[in-house]
């Protein structure tokens, strides 16, 4: 597959620009501005981001990304539309769904809400044993005292690593439409990663405990972007993790009564997000979910540890968490960068793109994504003077107009046939002073 990329990317070097088999349908009119392909990864490509174009609709057609996203049956779309009729999008209401049940089943396993054995159990409740795909059919096992391995909406193919995440994952290319909607028809899926990677370690036996000793019930504390700038991504996980409180309780919640969830925002903002996690430990939350930001994760998993919780995020992606110092309290459902790298380089070569520039959020999300994606491209054979990586400094308001314009005076000058923008709901305003700037987006 290596060698086939390479033969493609070298093919692109030797042919017209225009030439169809490097991903460009005809050539353009003399004198007119070059199309410059518009890339996105998962902070950005959905619909809720297109609600950020309103007044310049059309900008995002064309533009074409990478998210971890799963194939979603019929059944757990129409379950998260009775919990929330509005949603727009479902990306990472999945791995929000997973994360809440896997802790659920933990806490089954363990007997014990005490966060610590909990942490214990949550690796091997993705790997080994008897297999069930259901919170109802789990916790009927971990009732038995048998060991078991769930496979659920995300989690389909192998089961966590060593660090506590997912070996494998599947990633969805994106395109948007000429209604800055996501044209569901061209979605396209890939898998990635290796099962070989799962954890190998031993699960702990399950311990049967009730009553006053268990420390039940099981209290889940939120840390999502109700606010700020990830706040448009927020939807599908507080539906994914209220279906899962929900369908929990349904087969009899953990250790003999009802999981309770506490409300909370992360802000996309380290101190938002310190304030919650402050809140979560006074009200004696067990299991925080979040944060949803990699960069806030940073900022409070010295908090969470110091106060001996699990820290469970549905969407962090940044490739060094995996090696965080967590003293084993810290898992994800969402996949490394390492992997969306892998899956964003294969989309943009098979493109035919031979320059590129990446305009990255400067945090451990965007910076870390964009250096993987470029070792990526460079091992596939682009050379390392055609890509150009230029970043901003975010702001955390949904709307906020980032200072971008050197930047995007920058990108213009380096003339790139493509350009990739990694970032949340602020990287609507990257894309529109580089449009300003008068490069032609689009296909």
């Amino acid at each position: 597959m290596r060698t086939l990329r390479r033969a493609l990317l070298g093919a692109c070097a030797v042919l017209p620009l225009a030439a169809s088999a490097c991903g460009t349908d005809a050539p353009a009119e003399p004198g007119s501005p070059a199309v410059v392909r518009l890339y996105g990864s998962d902070g950005n490509m959905s619909n809720s981001f297109g609600d950020e174009f309103a007044e310049q609709p059309g900008l995002l057609a064309g533009m074409k990304g990478t998210s971890p996203l799963t194939p979603l049956a019929a059944d757990f779309r129409s379950r998260l539309l009775d919990v929330d009729p509005k949603l727009q999008d479902f990306g990472y209401s999945a791995e929000a769904y997973d994360a809440v049940v896997i802790a659920v089943i933990a806490t089954e396993l363990a007997g014990s809400t005490e966060p610590r054995e909990i942490a214990k159990h949550i690796n091997g409740v993705t790997t080994g044993g008897t297999t069930c795909e259901t919170v109802a059919a789990c916790l009927g096992l971990a009732r038995d005292g048998k060991d078991l391995h769930y496979r659920g909406v995300s989690l389909r193919r192998g089961g966590f690593t060593d660090a506590g995440e997912p070996a494998t994952a599947s990633y969805a290319t994106l395109h948007f439409g000429a209604n800055d909607r996501i044209e569901e028809g061209k979605t396209e899926f890939v898998g990635a990663g290796d099962e070989a990677s799962t954890t190998r370690a031993a699960a702990p036996k399950p311990r049967r405990q009730y009553g006053r000793d268990s420390g039940a019930p099981l209290k889940i504390g939120g840390l999502l972007p109700i606010t700020g700038s990830l706040s448009f991504i927020n939807p599908p996980m507080a539906a994914g993790a209220a279906l899962a409180i929900k369908e929990a309780n349904a087969a009899g919640g953990a250790l003999g009564e009802p999981v309770t969830w506490v409300e909370g925002d992360d802000g996309t903002d380290p101190a938002k997000a310190k304030a919650t996690v402050a809140s979560h430990v006074r009200e004696g939350v067990h299991v925080i979910i979040g944060a949803g930001a990699s960069g806030v994760t940073r900022v409070v998993l010295p908090e969470v540890v110091a106060a001996g919780l699990v820290l469970f995020s549905p969407c962090n992606t940044a490739a060094d968490l995996s090696k965080a110092a967590d003293k084993g309290l810290y898992f994800r459902t969402a996949p490394s960068d390492l992997l969306q790298a892998k899956a964003l380089a294969d989309v943009i070569l098979r493109d035919g793109t031979q320059k590129i520039a990446i305009a990255a959020r400067r945090d451990a999300y965007g910076e870390g994504l964009a250096a993987n994606v470029k070792a990526e491209l460079e091992k596939l054979g682009m050379a390392g003077s055609a890509i150009r990586v230029v970043t901003y400094v975010p702001s955390e308001k949904a709307n906020a107009t980032i200072p971008f314009g050197p930047q995007a005076a920058e990108v213009k000058e380096f003339a790139p046939d493509a350009v990739l923008v990694i970032g949340y709901a602020e990287s609507a305003s990257v894309i529109k002073q580089l449009a300003a700037t008068g490069l032609k987006l689009g296909r």
